[in-house]
């Protein structure tokens, strides 16, 4: 097939030999099988934002850090550079995500290479070598619902401890690989301590697993390990071999009311002071 525009430059450089065919276009990207040696691998294309139908909602923006001051100045502004280098933190974050996780040993495509928004990766393949097909196009048993649930539940876990969130998990990014299921597209994760909505984004993740095998093994439906494992986590109690049960029970212990005006007042007179001292008239 035709070589599309992006992928030249890695032709060009060497890592990628030949364009075997288009693999799929999403909200995000495009993917491209290409020949890489004597290796077959993937290359995701990003898409321009006005191309995109998925958007850099600020909910998941919070919390990742720029290091570069004018960078950072420019994207609070919205100039073009500020748009450009919006993308480009956009596109990097799912690139340093898979490294993170690959590291991690938790089940993504490897990564190889990301050079001029195309992504670089591994592809993952069913039993005959074809490409995986996503969860939602597999038909399981119950006790295969219950693995593959169980699994993932095991990579969300390890994903939290090393401080994820994927963000947008649901049948449509896991592959059914020859070795179990594979979670893919994570431009979109946050930083669990760093981000306002990760607990939210967390439980809606575990809930999308939970509503999707509960089709074939209902009892998935009742259970609740999104709060389960948030509360370990938020209490320095989860691990990435912790054994969950998928059962959780708010406290009903009333709040100490004293305890939060306490500490709103504390909060009030520290503010007060910070002004004075702005502005000592």
């Amino acid at each position: 097939m035709k070589t599309p525009k992006r992928i030249e430059p890695l032709i060009e450089n060497g890592l990628v030999d030949e364009v075997l065919r288009s693999l799929k276009s999403g909200k995000e990207a495009a993917v491209y099988v290409v020949r890489c040696g004597t290796e077959i691998r993937c290359a995701k294309v990003y898409k321009e934002a006005d191309q995109r139908s998925f958007r850099q909602s600020v909910l998941y923006q919070e919390g990742r850090k720029v290091r570069n001051s004018r960078r950072a100045r420019a994207m609070e502004k919205g100039s073009r550079y500020g748009r450009e280098a919006q993308e480009s933190a956009w596109q990097n974050a799912e690139v340093t995500a898979l490294y993170r996780l690959t590291d991690a040993g938790i089940r993504v495509p490897k990564p190889y290479n990301f050079i001029d928004g195309v992504l670089l990766m591994e592809l993952v393949t069913d039993a005959d070598g074809q490409p995986a097909p996503r969860l939602n196009d597999v038909q399981m048993s119950a006790e295969q619902a219950r693995q593959f649930h169980g699994f993932l539940i095991t990579q969300i876990v390890r994903m939290l401890c090393d401080g994820l969130v994927h963000g947008d998990l649901s049948e449509y990014n896991v592959l059914v690989a020859s070795d179990g299921p594979v979670i893919i597209d994570l431009p979109q994760a946050v930083d669990a301590a760093g981000n306002n909505n990760a607990q939210m984004m967390l439980e809606r993740d575990v809930g999308n697993m939970a509503s999707y095998f509960g089709q074939f093994a209902p009892e998935l439906l009742s259970s609740h390990y999104g709060k389960e494992m948030w509360h370990l986590y938020q209490r320095g109690e989860l691990h990435p071999d912790s054994q969950l049960s998928g059962y959780y029970q708010e406290s009903a212990r009333p709040a100490d009311l004293r305890s939060i005006i306490r500490e709103i007042d504390a909060a009030r007179e520290d503010n007060e002071a910070r002004l004075r001292f702005a502005d000592p008239h």
